[in-house]
């Protein structure tokens, strides 16, 4: 990507952060924003080259995001998508796949992605003084940022590769480590780099389909039609 496209996403990325009401160094609660943005937002097992999709009309935001994938992967999808609901302009629905030459439109989503969820101020922070004075980056640093930002360890060294925090030795080194085992070693949870949420729902569906059942517009039967439809068996206790 051209650097004037890629200055225009950081700019994007920083904007969209105080428009929902986030700083320029906090991480993100992704399900938080969703629900404070009106996403309703699905989490279904899909074939492994499917990462996700998005759809926007009537005033009605939806998001569809693949559960077999790792955690770390579907923030990212979701920041994906972010981009593709409230910053490109008019939006065509499309399947988000994993590999395969990306458009433009692929590019700037997937750099937003990154952006959004590892603003430059935040990973500055977070790195120790000693470090940055001597331009390298720990294992232990680069594990903890993963964990803080809940991102992969490849996204957390292509955004430390994008912010020359790190060069391309330092980054082929570390690179060539087993991350969940080295989370295991220095005390982090692993769940991050594991699938996981599938059948997760995000977002008012529910409730909107609670009103009209009480208000009788639909009957019981409709409502828990609806309730299925988002993996929600409405007559168990």
């Amino acid at each position: 990507m051209k650097t004037a496209l890629l200055n225009y996403v950081e700019s994007q990325a920083s904007r969209f952060r105080q428009l929902a009401g986030l700083s320029d160094s906090e991480a993100v609660n992704l399900r938080s924003l969703l629900l404070k943005l009106n996403v309703l937002t699905l989490f279904r097992p899909m074939s492994d080259s499917f990462s996700g999709m998005s759809l926007k009309g009537n005033g009605r935001l939806f998001m569809l995001i693949n559960s077999n994938q790792l955690r770390c992967r579907q923030h990212f999808t979701i920041s994906h998508e972010l981009y593709h609901l409230f910053i490109e302009d008019n939006p065509v629905p499309h399947r988000c796949q994993e590999g395969g030459k990306k458009n433009e439109s692929e590019q700037c989503a997937d750099a937003f992605a990154l952006m959004f969820l590892m603003p430059a101020d935040g990973v500055r922070q977070m790195i120790p003084e000693d470090e940055l004075k001597q331009g390298k980056v720990s294992l232990a640093t680069a594990l903890k940022l993963g964990q803080y930002f809940g991102t992969s360890h490849a996204a957390v060294l292509n955004r430390l590769s994008d912010l020359n925090l790190i060069g391309r030795n330092e980054r082929e080194q570390l690179s060539g480590i087993s991350v969940k085992r080295a989370c295991r070693e220095h005390g982090y949870d692993t769940s991050l780099y594991e699938s996981g949420n599938e059948g997760r729902v995000i977002g008012d569906f529910g409730e909107k389909a609670r009103k009209l059942f009480e208000a009788d517009k639909i009957s019981e039967g409709h409502y828990l039609e609806l309730l299925h439809k988002i993996g929600i068996d409405g007559s168990e206790d």
